[in-house]
């Protein structure tokens, strides 16, 4: 008896272990709910005005979501952590302050400029982490701080002018470019064979117990829709003007947050420690240290994101990244499936919240409702996605 007990202890820890640092699955229920909310709301927009779903109009929308969705990808970062970042607006003004004060004034040439926006943005992410993780200060009240102490530091750069145009063609085309036909074609067929390529590498990796797989056409039926989209979505836009190149850059900062979160460890650890920190701790996985990379990465991203919203409106002044960019930002995460209490969702689920928020708001524009409208349904669609997220854990927890 005592053997037994002493081989059932032992292994223990190895399970524990085997399953916080697994690969996050890739089912979650927040993302059929958004997708299918997606659709709902781009037929009811369609039956009440035609125009939104032309071709210009929805590459019009892309262009507007594109700043949103960067700095929504940031959130889950922190918020798989089971923390939060409320200072993401106010980074994102300064390094984009920072961008045209060092390119416009000191003359370094723009894509230097760029790259101290975002290395500005890291270094603010690392102080918000260290002083969270050493001084053990809730994230809410340290990123509260720095969204009213960066604030007052872009004023102090942007100085008494309070605005600077962008006049660069290098930072102004990163949202007003298209990419050539063939390599919107490209990325467009790689897409989608990639969706479908991945449907039947899911199928393999999900095989039971006695090593039998799932039907071969059954996770491929689930993905063709998606690629169909996809395919078709991407005919549709080279047929117009071409594919924007933000969305290039917003596919491929995504593709590679889904690689790191989904393969990596560092990602494994971040959903361990959202889904039980002090375990995540015994077995070994350095919390702090993730936690202050987290900080890091989510503020790199808000610097990104305030690069293309001064990229697509050719300036920068003293409301840059204020106003509603940081709740649009973290709804974006929620509504698509990310789940407030840590440890649960993915990045593409924030791409597809950041979309149906921009729905919402470039629908309601084409029918010339007014912006308390626009906020009101924002904020319904919101409390809803987390009533569904508080309901399917109690489920799970039943």
């Amino acid at each position: 008896m005592t053997v037994s007990v002493a081989k059932r202890t032992e292994g223990q820890p190895a399970r524990l272990r085997s399953r916080l640092l697994a690969p996050p699955s890739g089912g979650d229920h927040g993302f059929r709910t958004v997708v299918i909310g997606i659709v709902g709301l781009w037929i009811l927009l369609y039956a009440l005005n035609p125009r939104f779903l032309t071709v210009g109009n929805l590459s019009n929308l892309l262009l507007q979501i594109a700043a949103v969705t960067v700095l929504s990808m940031g959130a889950v970062i922190v918020l798989l952590l089971g923390e939060i970042d409320l200072s993401m607006g106010s980074v994102s003004g300064l390094c984009a302050a920072v961008m045209a004060v060092v390119n416009t004034k000191m003359g370094v040439p723009a894509p230097l400029a760029v790259v101290a926006a975002i290395l500005c943005g890291v270094v603010i992410g690392l102080l918000h982490g260290v002083v969270v993780t050493r001084f053990a200060v809730p994230s809410f009240v340290v990123t509260l701080g720095g969204l009213l102490t960066w604030q007052g530091v872009q004023l102090a750069v942007l100085g008494e002018q309070g605005n600077l145009n962008i006049t660069d063609d290098f930072i102004a085309g990163l949202t007003a470019t298209y990419v050539p036909d063939w390599l919107g074609w490209t990325v467009t067929l790689l897409a989608t064979a990639y969706l479908l390529s991945s449907a039947m590498t899911q199928r393999r990796n999900r095989s039971g117990p006695s090593g039998q797989s799932a039907p071969w056409y059954k996770p491929l039926l689930a993905r063709t829709p998606v690629a169909a989209l996809v395919l078709i979505g991407g005919a549709l836009l080279i047929s117009h003007r071409g594919i924007p190149l933000v969305v290039l850059i917003v596919l491929a900062v995504a593709t590679l947050m889904n690689y790191v979160l989904t393969t990596r460890k560092v990602g494994r650890h971040l959903y361990a420690i959202g889904s039980n920190a002090e375990a995540a701790r015994r077995t070994g996985v350095r919390v702090d240290r993730i936690k202050v990379a987290a900080f890091a990465c989510t503020a790199g991203l808000a610097a990104l994101g305030g690069v293309l919203a001064a990229s697509r409106l050719f300036a920068v002044n003293q409301s840059s990244g204020q106003g509603s960019l940081l709740l649009l930002a973290i709804a974006g995460a929620v509504i698509g499936g990310v789940s407030l209490f840590g440890g649960v969702g993915t990045v593409w689920q924030a791409l597809l919240g950041s979309l149906l928020i921009g729905s919402i708001a470039n629908g309601m524009d084409l029918l010339s409702m007014p912006s308390s409208y626009k906020f009101a349904v924002t904020g319904a669609v919101l409390v809803l996605a987390v009533i569904i997220d508080a309901t399917a854990r109690r489920r799970a927890a039943r």
